[in-house]
């Protein structure tokens, strides 16, 4: 198994993915930009949020297509049916298996992911 630490040079309690096998962990990603989060729309933060966790799994050479699994945590409710229009631009049949929780965020972000990628053949 190998894991690797965050690239920004910040101190966390967390890897920004963890391999184990067949399978890529992707630590939640929010709408940051060198460990400052970054605030705007819900439609700018989920964009930002993702493109964060295709920089990650870039830097294990797979890419949204290779998720098998995404946790999606969006804090105000009123957000999930934009949520579900843009889910649409990123991942494609067959689907990933999802949880989606909503309010859970304190605010601080309007979203944030984390997914499970296959790096099998």
């Amino acid at each position: 198994m190998t894991s690797q630490v965050r690239q920004d040079g910040n101190t966390a309690n967390f890897s920004a993915y963890f391999r184990a096998g067949d399978f890529v962990f992707v630590s939640g990603q929010a709408s940051v930009e060198d460990g400052a989060i970054v605030p705007g729309t819900f439609e700018e933060e989920m964009r930002r949020s993702i493109e964060n966790v295709r920089k990650v799994l870039s830097q294990t050479g797979l890419q949204l297509s290779d998720v098998v699994k995404v946790g999606a945590y969006v804090d105000n409710p009123a957000d999930v049916p934009e949520f579900n229009r843009r889910y649409r631009e990123y991942f494609g049949d067959p689907l990933p298996a999802r949880t989606t929780l909503t309010g859970c965020l304190g605010g601080a972000v309007k979203f944030e992911i984390d997914v499970v990628a296959y790096a099998g053949e």
